[in-house]
């Protein structure tokens, strides 16, 4: 046995007539400079070896191959040597390469894998290109040599789309050549390699066979549609039909491509969600904190809301109590439950058995004392202060005094809510989002009381329900519909001065939003956003411009698409959305009896000020502490409000822009509606453009 290193990251061992190439990069084996340059040593070394070695086995140590690349080198200058020639080196390589996957193989490591004369994988690997979700194309033959590999069909889905594919499905489509069944897999990879034929054909000399023009077209047409704007899945599927021209013209126009993707804007924002979201996970509150065990969770109300983080709670392996009022509407809580679990399994989410299992774990209850054994418990009820402060006054003392106790309030403060809890330590906010079983976001809602360690239970329990947990601290809102409510307000000014709904919706579906403002406040409802307003009357200032529209359009039982008409009319239910003439007289009405002068706005004055007013709110919020870092923020703006992910969020949309730009847009929100908005500090700045004029 000869065993050397090619670099402190890859290792070259020889056992008889096999070389054993593997990458030890820990956490996930990405392709980094150092595994790069490791590999090519490594393919050199290999070809160097004494006696006959008839194969190169490449595997990796650790819990998965390859799982992509290091994305903080993309802000970088590339370093050699480039992925492109070390796959190269390992196609080209006398001593045929043999790629033995586990775990997930993604973008690097699946161009690396192509390289090899053959894969072999265990049966629980998964394969993919994600690079479309970090805004960029495979830089090293991913969109060249896969569809030479598994057919064009298969190589665009997997290339614009991101999702990866299961070693069962690659394998049907020609992309292994084996699934191991065994334990030992150098062993079997062994055996492999002394029973197959000679060396086939390497696939970058390969020939593609294309679709009919006609499917092509269309597909290029929906992914268009389902882009809203974004580039990359487009110039991914571009870049795979360059796989029609020889390997050695695609695969330099896919790199180069690649390199120029790097540096948009749409990757930047990109990187920065795939990294802020890792980085709000640990705010600095919980570090040195020890996360308690969660097994059993109780949730007063079994709602929409209550049900939906009940069905959450059963899907990440959690037992579950809820608890009714009443027999019946236990009854229909059970049926919420299992009518969220039955969609799962018609999807081919989950299986008969996991149904049946997360059915035999929910309990449903009319009697509190059912709560006694809960690690959690959550408060699901309707948003009045009286009626959580009543719960927990009630309930509080049932489950064990380690037992933490949470409140899903949207709006209210959780210190009065919790106001006469002895142990305030234990008291959080869990602020879910509707669907509660679908939504990624969780407000983890900090009083000044609560421990470090129920902090950082709450994201551990997070993670587990695969949530995008966010730290806030108190205020009307938190940071989500703090940020909604300054969204919605200026949508609202502009609606009274000159825009009508359709417009302003138009104008932000266009800018990547899947659905406007006005269009969203039908979707979920116009009742509670009015009964927030009504419970804040008393609290608003009295110099800020308020709109009754809104307002009046509830007056009207104009409750959004529930109730058949809200901003828009729904004559055949939700997917009949029609402007409807009964709220542009309403508006017109409105202006006039204001004596507004109405005007029309471009879609692009629509988007920067709307955009505008949110960096700026975002920006207080940071400044007030309520939010940790800007990062935090636009993890909520993304995951709980619909922001478009290709524009990184509203902060660093307004970095991208430029705080001129966004001062610029925020005066003319000043200017047409005074005495309304509080300039955050960053954007008190002197700039040029505005001539001079203070609005601050």
């Amino acid at each position: 046995m000869i065993q050397t290193a090619a670099s402190t990251v890859v290792s070259v061992e020889q056992q008889q007539q096999f070389a054993i190439v593997r990458i030890d990069n820990p956490p996930v084996n990405a392709t980094s400079t150092a595994v790069r340059a490791g590999l090519l040593d490594a393919v050199r070394q290999v070809n160097q070896l004494p006696g006959a070695v008839t194969h190169a086995i490449l595997l990796c140590a650790g819990r998965t191959f390859c799982a992509g690349g290091d994305i903080t080198e993309f802000s970088r200058p590339a370093e050699l040597p480039d992925l492109p020639d070390v796959i190269q080196a390992i196609e080209d390589s006398e001593v045929p390469f043999i790629a033995l996957m586990h775990g997930s193989v993604l973008g690097g490591g699946l161009e690396i894998a192509m390289g090899c004369a053959w894969r072999i994988a265990v049966a629980d690997t998964r394969f993919g290109l994600p690079e479309v979700n970090v805004g960029v194309i495979p830089g090293a033959g991913g969109t060249q040599r896969l569809p030479r590999l598994i057919g064009v069909t298969r190589a665009l889905d997997m290339c614009t789309s991101g999702k990866p594919v299961s070693a069962t499905v690659f394998h049907a489509s020609g992309g292994l050549d084996h699934i191991i069944e065994g334990s030992d897999l150098i062993a079997e990879t062994m055996d492999f390699a002394r029973s197959t034929g000679d060396r086939p054909l390497s696939i970058s000399k390969r020939t593609v066979e294309f679709p009919a023009q006609t499917t092509l077209d269309e597909t290029r047409v929906q992914l268009e549609k389902k882009a809203r704007g974004q580039r990359a899945a487009l110039c991914n599927f571009d870049a795979v039909m360059w796989a029609a021209e020889p390997f050695e013209q695609g695969q330099p126009k896919e790199r180069a491509l690649h390199l120029q993707m790097r540096q948009s804007d749409e990757s930047t924002a990109l990187r920065h969600a795939f990294l802020s979201e890792r980085r709000v996970s640990r705010p600095a509150v919980i570090q040195g904190a020890k996360a308690r065990a969660i097994k059993n969770v109780a949730i007063f109300g079994g709602g929409l809301m209550g049900s939906g983080i009940a069905t959450a709670m059963l899907n990440a392996g959690l037992d579950v109590t809820i608890i009714e009022q009443n027999t019946e509407a236990a009854q229909v809580a059970s049926q919420r439950v299992s009518a969220n679990l039955n969609g799962a399994l018609t999807r081919g989410k989950i299986s008969s058995s996991q149904f049946e299992q997360r059915l035999q774990s929910l309990q449903v209850s009319t009697e509190a004392a059912a709560i006694a054994s809960a690690d959690l418990l959550i408060e699901a009820v309707f948003e009045d202060l009286q009626v959580k402060q009543a719960l927990f006054d009630k309930v509080a003392d049932i489950v064990s005094p380690d037992a933490i106790i949470a409140t899903n309030t949207s709006y209210l403060n959780p210190e009065a809510i919790f106001g006469n809890v002895t142990d305030k330590s234990r008291c959080i906010g869990l602020h879910f989002f509707s669907p509660a079983h679908i939504m990624r976001l969780l407000e983890i809602i900090q009083l000044p009381q609560t421990s470090p360690e129920v902090i950082a239970t709450a994201f551990k329990l997070a993670k587990q329900l695969g949530k995008v947990g966010v730290l806030s601290g108190i205020c009307d809102g938190f940071i989500g519909n703090r940020m909604l409510a300054a969204y919605r307000r200026e949508a609202e000014y502009l609606l009274a001065d000159g825009a009508l709904p359709h417009e302003i919706d138009n104008a932000m579906r266009g800018f990547g939003y899947a659905m406007g403002p006005f269009e969203v406040q039908d979707m979920s409802g116009l009742q509670i956003a009015w009964a927030n307003r009504r419970a804040q009357k008393d609290k608003r200032d009295p110099k800020q411009r308020y709109i009754s529209i809104a307002d009046e359009l509830c007056e009207l039982e104009r409750f959004g698409q529930r109730s058949g008409k809200g901003w828009y009319k729904y004559p055949d239910g939700a997917k009949s959305k029609t402007p409807d003439p009964i709220v542009v007289d309403l508006i017109l009405a409105y202006s006039n009896a204001n004596k507004i002068q109405r005007r029309r706005f471009s879609d692009s004055e629509i988007v920067s000020r709307l955009t505008a007013v949110l960096a700026n709110e975002g920006a207080k919020i940071v400044e007030e502490g309520i939010a940790e870092n800007s990062a935090a923020v636009d993890m909520v703006l993304l995951h709980g409000y619909g922001f478009p992910r290709w524009r990184g969020g509203p902060m660093l949309y307004g970095n991208t822009v430029g705080t001129e730009t966004v001062i610029a847009s925020l005066a003319k929100v000043v200017d047409a509606s005074p005495d309304s908005w509080a300039i955050a500090k960053k954007y008190q700045l002197p700039v040029s453009a505005l001539n001079g004029n203070n609005h601050r």
